[in-house]
């Protein structure tokens, strides 16, 4: 019997366009099973990712003149007293489940308001939200004198606790419109591990920080993929208790079996691996539903010969695009997602 979720098509989130509207036309044209807001990255400074998701943190200084965002720390008395309000607005979240003071606005993403006037008139089954990571947050994200903020113990709270809020004031707002919401946190910057640029971060309080985000999309009824557009430490999302497994499988399809023992006690547990086997990128227009096909399969031979079962990565496989579309142009976006929803209509009608 076929897993609700057994190859449904979502997607990683940014698309290209500099309106909300044309790019959810597309969502919901080709993959309607598991929609999600857009991320405008073309739209302006906002929608970029570590001005969309810091709104209204303490401390935080946004300057769309400059197009620059930091951290300022050099006013202490300020940044305490803001700091203070900031967690006595989580602990007031947290035990009244209102969720309002960390909401996104609409200057920084347009997709979110789009998304709930189409769900007001068509509820769906799934529904996919998302937020950026903590740790890549930390890394891209510096203070005044150009140190990056998670090497600062009290910043780095800040922006667990910030994002996981505004993913429980996301789910909060769409939990009407769908029977089961999905929740991704994007974190680019784990493609590091293992590489000369190293994280500041060890291996524990990365799972640890990651891992509190987890419970706070639990607790909100939700289940939390974490999304590595590029080769990681897969052992990270396991410990952390991520429920999804979310990765670009076009190019570093391989990399997953390096780690068969973590792999298959996920997917025995009831997690799922999202498979980023469409390229959103130019090589989009080389591809075509049989090859994709191939690609998937290979990955399953593989991780069959390390002694998983393939009936159980089948019922546990959800298809994506390899990476956020934001980059490329609105024709192979579109690409992207028609080659996306079929390639995963194939997949089912294979095993139902």
């Amino acid at each position: 019997m076929r897993d609700e979720l057994s190859f449904i098509a979502t997607a990683i989130g940014s698309m290209p366009h500099t309106a909300a509207e044309p790019a959810l036309d597309i969502i919901f044209d080709t993959i309607p099973s598991c929609p999600l807001w857009p991320r405008l990255p073309k739209r302006g400074f906002h929608e970029r990712t570590e001005v969309q998701f810091s709104e209204g943190l303490p401390g935080i200084v946004s300057d769309a003149a400059k197009e620059r965002i930091f951290f300022d720390t050099t006013d202490e008395k300020h940044l305490t007293d803001t700091m203070f309000r900031f967690y006595e607005s989580y602990l007031q979240a947290e035990a009244t489940d209102e969720w309002a003071a960390f909401r996104i606005s609409e200057k920084c993403a347009a997709g979110i308001p789009a998304l709930e006037k189409l769900l007001k008139r068509t509820p769906v089954s799934f529904l996919k939200v998302q937020t950026a990571g903590p740790v890549t947050m930390g890394m891209n994200i510096l203070d005044e004198n150009g140190c990056r903020i998670c090497r600062n113990e009290a910043f780095l709270d800040v922006l667990v606790k910030g994002l996981t809020a505004k993913c429980r004031w996301q789910l909060k707002k769409f939990t009407p419109y769908a029977r089961q919401l999905l929740c991704f946190i994007d974190e680019p910057v784990f493609a590091t591990f293992g590489s000369q640029l190293s994280l500041p971060l060890s291996h524990y309080k990365v799972v640890t920080i990651i891992n509190e985000m987890v419970e706070g999309i639990h607790a909100a009824g939700a289940l939390c993929g974490l999304h590595c557009c590029g080769k990681t430490e897969w052992t990270i999302p396991v410990e952390a208790g991520v429920d999804i497994i979310s990765f670009d499988a076009y190019e570093f399809g391989e990399t997953i079996t390096l780690y068969p023992r973590q792999i298959k006690k996920h997917l025995e547990a009831g997690g799922y691996i999202a498979w980023g086997i469409v390229p959103a990128s130019e090589k989009i227009f080389e591809s075509d539903v049989p090859a994709l096909l191939a690609l998937y399969d290979g990955h399953v031979e593989r991780l069959s010969s390390l002694g998983i079962d393939p009936k159980l990565v089948h019922e546990r496989s959800i298809i994506t695009p390899s990476c956020g579309c934001g980059t490329l142009t609105e024709n192979a976006a579109k690409r992207v997602f028609e080659l996306l929803g079929e390639t995963a209509a194939r997949l089912a009608e294979r095993v139902m």
